[in-house]
């Protein structure tokens, strides 16, 4: 994964369009090194689409829009996707905040499941390739 892969899951996690981005960006008047300038919003999409290579001076302005530290953005373990998504999603946070107001049997049930799921995970992951 690369840097701007990372950048745009955590867009995509944090529901953040990339025009929201770039104009959160610009606010921020991040100037290049090359040229003293603000980046444009149409070169900020191409840092984003990966046709420009992005400037490492972006970097701490991106950390902080995302609201990760700089050195999450360089974060590349091979199972970062699912770890992340077990641990921050918005969906899973929702599920636990709505856990609460749940009867007992529903709990027990999604417990149930779960565990069939996790099981069957374990499973496959534990088969010899």
């Amino acid at each position: 994964m690369q840097v701007v892969e990372k950048i745009n899951f955590l867009l995509q996690e944090k529901n953040m369009s990339k025009k929201e981005f770039a104009e959160k960006l610009k606010e921020l008047s991040p100037k290049l090194y090359a040229t003293g300038d603000v980046p444009s919003e149409q070169t900020i999409y191409r840092y984003l689409n990966g046709s420009r290579e992005l400037k490492i001076e972006l970097i701490p302005y991106i950390a902080e829009i995302l609201g990760v530290s700089e050195q999450e953005l360089f974060t590349f373990d091979i199972e970062y996707a699912t770890n992340y998504n077990h641990r921050y999603s918005k969906e899973i946070r929702e599920i636990v905040e709505l856990l609460p107001h749940a009867p007992n049997n529903v709990v027990t049930y999604i417990k149930e499941q779960l565990s069939k799921y996790k099981l069957l995970n374990e499973n496959i992951t534990s088969k010899p390739l």
